[in-house]
């Protein structure tokens, strides 16, 4: 919008932007001052960049014992792979999360949102956090290497559990449980609704609500192993029921049961949800020429010292001067700097 991305405005809340060209020496020195002032540093380029660029981790962290230096990559920094390039698709490919995703019958299926990316960024801000803490004990930084396939590839917590276990490979479920049932999406008159009726308590109750108390006494269905076990033949035997009244019925006689269950909402509805906006989850940020800026607020809810969300994220090298004068630069400097194009504002 009026050559801003609405997107780059809410990735980078809160954050000032200095822009400033590595391939040029006298950007390099920008770089080197900010990384012998700053507590942490965050890039994503590929394994070896920095270091062909005369910027290598190992001899900033020389320079700043204190720094906290967080590379995330597709691969890691070593190891058969760390050179090739990575794309969220290609490793949730490679990591095993689209084997597990989708239909059983269905083709291969990554998962809707850019998970690859995003657990890459939150184990990154896990293991500074991490490095923060250590360096509290000793006065020292580190290197901390993040990468998207291993941080892919930690997320199949019960797939591994399963795997190491017993040899077998899981593969695509579904909306439905890999190990327990009924835990889906079911269909009603008007649409899917999911239920997780997998306790002994929570069982009876949805039988009750449904009018299948039958099913109890079916030694197929004993239990939520032996259901899962037997839910193709569970599955039309519910939605025989579930599918003559909408999804509203349901909810609300599951509900009253205490039984598990929700909607699927699709993000129209997400975005307007009452219960988000009573906890006032969506903000409107400042912007210098989108003016308010709609975003996600933070999950985080800290009781005594609660997150800041106070401004949009910046144009592109919006602050390079104000950074550069608290490195130290000369306004003379600074306008050579601006001139020459090894910074830009």
């Amino acid at each position: 919008m009026d050559g801003e991305s609405g997107n780059f405005a809410r990735l980078n809340r809160g954050k000032r932007s200095i822009a400033v060209d590595l391939k040029r020496a006298p950007g390099k020195d920008v770089f080197r001052r900010l990384a012998a002032w700053a507590d942490v540093i965050v890039e994503n380029l590929r394994p070896g960049t920095m270091r062909e660029l005369g910027l290598a981790p190992d001899e900033l962290l020389q320079r700043n014992p204190r720094l906290v230096y967080c590379a995330v990559t597709g691969w890691g920094q070593d190891g058969p792979y760390a050179d090739r390039p990575a794309l969220d698709i290609i490793v949730q490919g490679k990591s095993g999360l689209m084997s597990v995703t989708g239909d059983p019958e269905g083709p291969p299926m990554k998962v809707g949102v850019a998970i690859s990316d995003l657990s890459a960024a939150l184990y990154a801000t896990i293991g500074v956090l991490a490095a923060l803490r250590a360096r509290e004990r000793d006065g020292r930084g580190q290197l901390v290497d993040v990468s998207m396939f291993e941080s892919s590839v930690a997320l199949g917590v019960w797939e591994a559990g399963t795997y190491f276990t017993t040899g077998e490979v899981p593969r695509r479920s579904g909306s439905a449980h890999k190990l327990v049932a009924p835990y889906q999406a079911v269909a009603a008159a008007d649409g899917h609704f999911i239920v997780g009726a997998t306790t002994p308590r929570n069982w009876t109750s949805f039988c009750a609500a449904l009018g299948l108390e039958g099913l109890e006494h079916d030694e197929r269905f004993a239990d939520a192993t032996r259901r899962r076990a037997n839910v193709r033949q569970l599955i039309p035997l519910i939605e025989e029921v579930t599918g003559r009244r909408p999804m509203a019925h349901w909810l609300g006689a599951l509900r009253a049961a205490g039984v598990p269950c929700g909607e699927i909402a699709d993000y129209d509805a997400v975005f307007t949800d009452e219960h988000l906006a009573a906890r006032d989850f969506f903000v409107d940020l400042p912007h210098p020429t989108l003016g308010r800026v709609r975003s996600l607020g933070s999950p985080l809810r800290l009781g005594r010292t609660p997150v800041r969300l106070e401004r949009a994220g910046p144009r592109l090298g919006e602050h390079s001067r104000e950074v550069l004068t608290e490195l130290g630069y000369a306004a003379s400097d600074i306008e050579t700097l601006l001139g020459s194009g090894a910074v830009a504002g």
